[in-house]
C-alpha cells in the first residue's frame, strides 16, 4: 500500500500524553508543554494527560509508565532533557525503551534545526520510536524547538503513525 493510501486511512485523532522534563519548569512556565498541548487540540486531537517531572531517570521512567497504563494513549510527547549537559537524561530513559527507532524524525529534526540554530543542532538528541505500542517521540525543551518538531513533523505523521501502531 502507498504511503498515501496509508495516510488516508489514518485520519482518527490521536490520545497523546505530553511530558516535560526539567528541574525549572512549572505549570505557569512551562512554555512548552502548552504549546504541544495546544498544537495537539487544534489539530483535533485529544490530550489524554500531561505531567512536568524533574530531569531524574527514575522520574522519567515513571511518567512514560503512567502514559503507558491509560490504554486510549498512542503517542507521548516529550520535551526538554535531550542536550548534553550531565543533567540531561530523557534520551537514556527514552532509547532504552525502545523497541523500533524512528531515526528518520532526529535526522530531520537536526536537519531543521541546523537551519535556524546552526552548529548547534548537532548537540540536540532528538529521538523516536516505538515502545509498546506507543509511539514515543522525545524532542528539546525549547519553544522554538518544540514548535519546529510539532508542525514540520509530529502534527503531519502523528494520525499515521498512531494508525501504524495500534
Amino acid at each position: 500500500m502507498a504511503h498515501a493510501e496509508h495516510k488516508a486511512q489514518a485520519q482518527a485523532p490521536v490520545a497523546a500524553w505530553v511530558i516535560t522534563c526539567s528541574d525549572s519548569r512549572t505549570p505557569e512556565t512551562d512554555a512548552s508543554g502548552k504549546l504541544i498541548c495546544d498544537l495537539l487540540v487544534k489539530d483535533g486531537h485529544t490530550v489524554a494527560g500531561y505531567r512536568i517531572v524533574p530531569d531524574d531517570p527514575e522520574r522519567i521512567r515513571e511518567a512514560l509508565d503512567a502514559a503507558a497504563a491509560d490504554g486510549r494513549t498512542r503517542v507521548v510527547l516529550l520535551n526538554g532533557g535531550t542536550g548534553i549537559s550531565p543533567r540531561d537524561s530523557t534520551y537514556e530513559v527514552v532509547t532504552a525503551r525502545l523497541e523500533k527507532r524512528i531515526d528518520g524524525f532526529g535526522e530531520l529534526f537536526r536537519a531543521l534545526s541546523f537551519q535556524e540554530i546552526g552548529s548547534a543542532a548537532m548537540m540536540s538528541r532528538a529521538v523516536a520510536g516505538v515502545a509498546g505500542g506507543c509511539v514515543l517521540v522525545s524532542m528539546p525543551g525549547s519553544h522554538a524547538a518544540v514548535r519546529l518538531a510539532m508542525e514540520a513533523l509530529i502534527l503531519p505523521e502523528l494520525r499515521h503513525m498512531a494508525w501504524l501502531v495500534a
